[in-house]
């Protein structure tokens, strides 16, 4: 299970760095909690471009990455891994999403089935990433309707738990 951060796991008020900042998204830990259940085992993949802009640096990105994972954990959500592109879009690099360098890692790291996963995120990018890392369980938290192609749209990542029953 792949969970964009930004927008899916807490509130996206752009560049978020800082502990007092971040806030989850309501139902963030039922709907987790829902996916262990099930048996899948969650990553998140992000883009951290702010690091690559100079907003902030990556020790700050760890510390609240850190904060994050512990606050999983008070909820009996162990986070398998956390993966991120610290670069900025001008930089072209191979990890950014809608590259699949994190998917490729995460992989290379834990034997992902790519075939039995889902990715979840916020943005069109999200989806475009598990299509190139041929990921076909995908899933947009968006409130717009507008996206015919698109099968699995819901509001939140609680809301994503009737489509997810495996």
């Amino acid at each position: 299970m792949y969970l964009d951060r930004d927008g899916v796991i807490n509130h996206d008020y752009g560049y978020v760095r800082e502990i007092d900042k971040f806030h989850f998204i309501d139902g963030v830990f039922d709907a987790c909690k829902h996916f262990i259940n099930l048996g899948y085992e969650i990553i998140i993949i992000t883009n951290q471009s702010g690091i690559g802009r100079g907003y902030y640096t990556k020790d700050d990105f760890f510390k609240l990455t850190q904060w994050m994972v512990e606050e999983f954990k008070k909820h009996g959500i162990d986070i398998l891994n956390v993966y991120f592109c610290p670069h900025s879009p001008e930089e072209n690099c191979d990890c950014r999403k809608p590259k699949i360098g994190m998917i490729l890692q995460s992989q290379k790291d834990f034997e992902i089935d790519l075939i039995n996963s889902w990715l979840i995120g916020d943005k069109i990018t999200d989806i475009e990433t598990a299509v190139n890392a041929n990921i076909s369980n995908n899933i947009l938290i968006s409130q717009k309707k507008d996206y015919p192609e698109l099968l699995n749209i819901a509001n939140n990542l609680l809301d994503t738990i009737n489509i997810i029953k495996k």
